[in-house]
């Protein structure tokens, strides 16, 4: 609703500023060029690491100093605090860093997109940048148009500062004509008022344009003109400082609780180093004097001085809000808790992840980890037993012996809740990934899905089973009792394998492990059907029953194989490198059939 009333009347404004005022079209195509600039860098860097950032970020939260200045670091040379923040938020509901180190990388964000006003004061505004725009627009726009990827990446990264150094010399040249007919420093608000004022006006400016860099060098500019005095520009950095929190809150929006807790973590960084700014404006503006005149800056620079100013009150913020990153994080995981559903939904799979080939994969494997986990469930309950009891390690033919009956149980109703939604989130999440199929996390995605496939397959062929289980389980004939508590403990140690494995620091084993247990997946089924056609003929058990055990033998074994084939991507170790070495001893089906047939000779 509210966006409906904005946007109309944002629009409104302009057309009636373009009509009114030549100069103040030249400010505000400024403006527009310059964010144009930002989504061209975004695009860029976004390009160009194919999965290197990520990379980075993952192996750079170890320790909250190594997330601060991870945050410090990337944002200073991407200058773009708002693409730091949706990777982090993308990390963070993917479950692969901890909500205190992506706090960390947050607060770290917040001090690397000061040197972008160090940038605009510094070099922008006293050099003719708009000389250097034009080569980086012609060299980006030639590299665009080139069909390698990183070729691509770099064409709109120097693109991207084209345009930000176009967009600059816009709005200092229509600001600096701008004051010829009107002069806004005429209405500058003095004292407290005006900083209130004013910080109200640089939130709104912010949240409208949302990256902080571009309200920046709208108020550097204009108070390099003389449009705007220090004293508001500064309370209007201050706010610009606490609008940018709606980039992070917009990206929360599609994540899931981790994400929200993420944003709102970064709101109240910036409100609390905002009203410190605030409240101690005046001794704040006596220690950028001083630290000003020690580094040799002028004493009317009040551009350099808006970036002296901007730098402390971050770091600021930083140093009071550090200690208290625990608290944040207890208080966030208290005030905005996981929503309890009937029907599980998706735990790690967000919108924001999608443009990230490294995020975009451990997201879906961790969903896929979720699937499994789930489909676990329905395993054991689905076979007779809880979860608990088949991953405890107990004689599964004891807790057998003592079921009375065999449990009901709805493996229809128990999909529909805990897998299939989940299942077709993750089919819709891959099919929107648009990065391109040479990348080797594509690939990663393609076993992935089939993974969720065979879990998917698992869960139908335990629903065919547990139909002649409730029959002859419940049965007085103790023969075909026996065979079908054989099929029930057949599945349920290929479970347990796979979660010893799973649990196993000796990864480097698994791949040629689950090969082993396909040949005794094959063993045991063979060997059934040999014992099957002793039982038909000595008369212990009727050949209806015989025909219902072959073919529930069958789905065992697709059980079982599905099972081991999922968990080969779900679980066996990550190093490419090695898992190539592993896959070229693995045998394949074909393979596997000629070493069982020349054992039965």
């Amino acid at each position: 609703m509210l966006r409906k009333i904005l946007l109309p009347t944002i629009l409104m404004i302009l057309a009636v500023g373009f009509w009114n005022s030549a100069d103040f079209k030249e400010i505000a195509a400024g403006v527009a060029i310059f964010l144009f600039g930002m989504l061209s860098l975004e695009q860029g860097f976004n390009l160009f690491t194919g999965g290197t950032l990520e990379k980075i970020l993952r192996k750079s939260t170890s320790s909250l100093g190594r997330s601060l200045g991870f945050g410090v670091v990337s944002t200073t040379i991407m200058q773009s605090s708002s693409l730091v923040s949706v990777i982090t938020i993308s990390f963070l509901s993917a479950g692969l860093i901890t909500l205190a180190a992506g706090i960390g990388i947050i607060f770290g964000a917040n001090l690397g997109t000061t040197t972008g006003a160090w940038l605009v004061a510094g070099f922008g505004l006293k050099v003719k940048i708009s000389a250097y725009a034009m080569p980086m627009l012609v060299f980006g726009i030639i590299l665009i148009l080139q069909k390698a990827r990183a070729m691509n990446g770099i064409g709109y990264i120097l693109a991207g500062m084209g345009f930000l150094f176009l967009g600059i010399h816009h709005m200092k040249e229509g600001f600096e004509a701008f004051k010829e007919t009107i002069d806004l420093a005429e209405f500058a608000v003095a004292g407290y008022p005006g900083l209130f004022l004013f910080a109200s006006i640089g939130i709104f400016a912010t949240v409208v344009m949302q990256p902080s860099h571009a309200t920046l060098v709208l108020i550097i500019t204009a108070l390099a003109a003389g449009q705007i005095t220090y004293d508001n520009a500064l309370a209007l950095a201050i706010g610009a400082n606490i609008g940018t929190t709606i980039t992070a809150i917009l990206g929360s929006l599609s994540a899931n609780e981790q994400g929200k807790r993420l944003a709102g973590a970064h709101l109240v960084f910036n409100v609390v180093t905002g009203m410190i700014a605030i409240v101690f404006i005046y001794p704040l503006i006596f220690v950028v004097d001083g630290v000003s005149e020690a580094v040799g800056i002028a004493a009317d620079d009040y551009t350099l001085k808006l970036a002296v100013f901007h730098t402390i009150f971050n770091l600021i913020g930083i140093v009071v809000m550090l200690p208290f990153i625990n608290h944040l994080v207890r208080f966030f995981e208290g005030f905005i808790k996981a929503q309890k559903q009937d029907i599980d939904e998706p735990k790690f799979l967000n919108s924001a992840a999608i443009d990230f080939p490294d995020t975009a994969l451990q997201a879906v494997r961790q969903e896929s980890v979720h699937v499994y986990d789930n489909a676990m469930g329905i395993i054991a309950a689905g076979l007779g037993f809880s979860k608990e009891e088949i991953l405890s390690g107990r004689d599964i033919a004891e807790i057998a012996k003592k079921q009375t009956r065999f449990p009901e149980y709805d493996v229809d109703v128990a999909y529909e809740r805990s897998v299939k939604g989940i299942y077709s989130a993750i089919i819709a999440f891959i099919s929107k990934v648009s990065f391109s199929w040479q990348m080797e996390q594509s690939g990663g995605l393609h076993w992935l899905r089939e993974a969720n496939q065979n879990v998917v397959e698992v869960v139908k062929d335990i629903k065919h089973l547990q139909v002649n289980m409730m029959r002859y389980l419940n049965s007085d004939n103790q023969e075909i009792r026996t065979a079908y508590n054989g099929l029930r403990a057949q599945i349920i140690s290929i479970v347990r394998e796979i979660e010893d494995m799973r649990e196993s620091d000796r990864q480097e084993v698994e791949l040629l492990s689950l090969d082993a247990l396909k040949m005794v997946v094959d063993d045991s089924h063979a060997e059934l059907n040999t014992e099957l056609s002793t039982l038909i003929r000595e008369g212990q058990i009727t050949p209806e029953m015989g025909s219902s055990l072959l073919n529930d033998s069958t789905y065992a074994t697709d059980v079982s194989l599905n099972l081991i084939k999922a968990s080969q991507t779900l679980f066996v170790v990550q190093d490419t490198e090695l898992t190539e070495a592993q896959e070229s001893f693995s045998l394949d089906e074909d393979e596997m059939d000629e070493v069982a047939h020349a054992q039965s000779e």
